[in-house]
C-alpha cells in the first residue's frame, strides 16, 4: 500500500512539475544562466554584504514590513531602497530587455536591499521565491506560477536567483518577466 501511494504521489509531484514546465513560453528557461550571473555581480555582492552586517532582527524587519504594507505610495525608506547603487545596477538589468519587470534584491534576513519598483511587502521570508532560491545558503532557482501584476497591468512569471559568494547564498534577486512582451519578443 505504502508503495502504491508513494507511486501515486510521485505520479502527481511529476505531472504537475510537467504542467507547469508547459505553461511557460519556450525560451524562459534559457534566461536562467544570465540571472544567475546577476547574483555574482560586484555591485549586488556588495550591497547584499553591508545589508546582512546589519544583522537586523526578524522583529524590527516585521515592524517594517507592517508600515510598509499600510503605505500608500513610496516613503523615505522606499525612496532610498529604489536610489541606492544595487537598485541603479538592478534596473541597468530591467532595462536590458524590454520584458523584464519589477527586479528586487533580498538579504540573508528576507528583507529587500534594493528594488526597482515599490514590492507589495518588505519582508520576503515567508515567500517560496526567497526560500527555494536563498535555499539554505546553498542556492537554487525559483519559478513562480504565472500571475497577474496589477502594477504591470500583465501577467508576469518571477524567476528567483541566489546572490552568491564564495559557493555561498548571502541572498537572493527576484526578476519579473511579463509573458506578454516576452513571448511577441
Amino acid at each position: 500500500m505504502k508503495k502504491l501511494f508513494g507511486s501515486c504521489l510521485l505520479l502527481a509531484l511529476f505531472t504537475s512539475v510537467s504542467a507547469l514546465a508547459e505553461q511557460f513560453p519556450s525560451g524562459v528557461n534559457e534566461l536562467v544562466p544570465m540571472l544567475k550571473s546577476w547574483g555574482e555581480d560586484p555591485v549586488i555582492i556588495s550591497a547584499v554584504k553591508s545589508q546582512n552586517k546589519k544583522a537586523m532582527t526578524l522583529e524590527a524587519i516585521k515592524k517594517r514590513d507592517e508600515t510598509w504594507i499600510a503605505t500608500d505610495g513610496i516613503d523615505e525608506v522606499m525612496k532610498a531602497l529604489m536610489n541606492n547603487a544595487a537598485a541603479k545596477r538592478l534596473l541597468e538589468f530591467e532595462k536590458s530587455q524590454p520584458y523584464f519587470f519589477e527586479l528586487f534584491l533580498m538579504d540573508n534576513q528576507r528583507a529587500n536591499v534594493a528594488m526597482t519598483n515599490k514590492t507589495s511587502d518588505y519582508w520576503q521570508g515567508d515567500e517560496s521565491k526567497w526560500q527555494a532560491s536563498y535555499n539554505k545558503g546553498h542556492g537554487g532557482v525559483h519559478f513562480s506560477d504565472i500571475e497577474f501584476d496589477e502594477s504591470a497591468q500583465d501577467y508576469l512569471l518571477q524567476i528567483s536567483v541566489p546572490v552568491m559568494q564564495d559557493g555561498a547564498a548571502i541572498g537572493a534577486i527576484t526578476v519579473g518577466i511579463n509573458l506578454d512582451i516576452f513571448e511577441g519578443k
